[in-house]
């Protein structure tokens, strides 16, 4: 296989493409330019035997023989680089964002476009876990036609800034704008949707004393409101707030989908939030739209698949204190199963919460009536208020409207109690349960 020779500017930023080159069959590092002489003797170090030309000047090394640049030099200087390398012939990946100014930008648009070269942006963030899952759905219209987005990337580099900054006055990160790095937070919803942006209103944070003890000199946050083609918004914010963050939220016309907060400790943009219709206008109603409509077909059908996953779930878990509690209620007083475990669904998710409201609260999350902002226990209280409102929409039954006659239910409380434990269910509850705890909560049915 022929390979695509690539010379890389930047030998410490470079080093991931340098590394990726020597193991791909289809791509080789020909040659390496650095003003910094100890990264070159580095790199020399590092790929012994490896025909690789050095360079400390970067006129010598845009004339080597070589296919493609990947810049991986200073964040500010990839425009006119990337510019000077495609009148060269050479095609260019830039490794950080390329443009400074609206000037720079149309230069280097120009320049592509006159020479007919490759040039490509690489933004790492793009294929983090959760935006690029962002990326799938929406290419399968799962979340519908994007309406509304937001995206963070906060990083405090204040006790990391004399390491990449070098105590250099002059470093372009003590000079660039604090709306400039912004494509950590836009880069993965532009990623996601292939939408084109069509304007932008871009914000300045105030300077802060985090940012005079570093020496530098813009605001320490920058945010971006950017209109796309289609109509909707994106609200960009990044920069060095106090407190990390990186987050990402797509509202769509049937649904939304976002990664967990770093403050929820669910794995932030490796965890994903999806709460989404099949189609724009049906609200995800299918259990009470099957329930008032049962001629409604699709309904009907998507309840079928909801069953088969509750069964498959049943089998890899098991059952718990609803199921022990309602066989008896079947057994004594002839109510159908289903029946008795939407009587008891209530009472038994209330006792059974405080011993899981990491489960519960993730239950709020992702049925949208809780958010990543809100903790475990209030995330849970959600659920299950929730799921009260919808037990009485679907009308559930008491015992009363089921006429089992309450001296009798009463009368038979210590059997079923002693028979619902004995049946091993309800010890399968994530709350330790007793005898006396299962004959309380058969009480509080009345």
């Amino acid at each position: 296989m022929e390979k695509v020779r690539i010379g890389v500017l930047g030998a410490y930023r470079g080093t991931g493409m340098i590394n990726y080159c020597k193991a791909a069959q289809n791509a080789e590092v020909v040659a390496i330019c650095d003003k910094w002489t100890e990264g070159l003797e580095r790199q020399k170090e590092q790929n012994v035997g490896l025909d690789i030309t050095y360079y400390d000047n970067f006129e010598d090394f845009i004339r080597h023989d070589m296919d493609a640049v990947v810049l991986a030099n200073y964040a500010n200087e990839h425009a006119p680089f990337a510019i000077r390398a495609l009148k060269e012939g050479k095609h260019v990946f830039s490794e950080v964002l390329p443009a400074q100014t609206m000037k720079e930008a149309v230069e280097l648009i120009e320049t592509v476009e006159s020479s007919g070269l490759v040039y490509a942006y690489g933004e790492n963030y793009c294929y983090m876990p959760a935006p690029y899952e962002m990326k799938k759905l929406y290419e399968e219209n799962v979340l519908g036609e994007l309406e509304y987005a937001e995206c963070e990337y906060l990083h405090n580099c204040e006790s990391i800034w004399p390491s990449i900054a070098y105590g250099d006055k002059n470093h372009w990160r003590n000079n660039m704008y604090s709306t400039f790095y912004c494509t950590h937070s836009l880069g993965p919803i532009i990623h996601a949707t292939g939408l084109r942006p069509v304007s932008v209103i871009g914000i300045e944070g105030t300077q802060n004393a985090r940012c005079l003890r570093v020496g530098r000199k813009s605001g320490s946050y920058g945010m971006e409101l950017v209109t796309l083609e289609n109509g909707g918004v994106i609200k960009s914010l990044h920069g060095g707030l106090y407190k990390n963050s990186i987050w990402y939220s797509i509202n769509g016309s049937k649904g939304r989908a976002e990664s967990a907060r770093e403050d929820a400790l669910l794995g932030d943009v490796h965890h994903l939030y999806l709460n989404v219709d099949g189609y724009d206008g049906e609200y995800n109603h299918n259990l009470p739209t099957a329930y008032k409509d049962g001629k409604n077909e699709e309904a009907r059908i998507e309840m079928s698949i909801a069953s088969l996953e509750a069964g498959i779930a049943f089998n890899n878990a098991s059952v718990t204190l609803i199921h022990g509690m309602s066989r008896p209620i079947g057994a004594l007083f002839h109510i159908a199963h289903g029946m008795s475990n939407a009587i008891l669904m209530n009472v038994c998710l209330r006792f059974a919460v405080s011993g899981a409201y990491d489960r519960f609260g993730q239950l709020g999350r992702e049925i949208g009536v809780a958010t990543a902002a809100d903790d475990d226990k209030t995330a849970a209280e959600k659920f299950l208020d929730a799921l009260d409102a919808l037990t009485a929409e679907l009308q559930a039954p008491t015992l009363v409207d089921a006429g089992v006659d309450k001296d009798e239910f009463f009368g038979l409380i210590d059997k079923m109690a002693h028979d619902a434990m004995v049946s091993g269910s309800p010890q399968n509850t994530m709350r330790d349960m007793t005898e006396e705890d299962v004959k309380e909560l058969y009480k509080q049915l009345w």
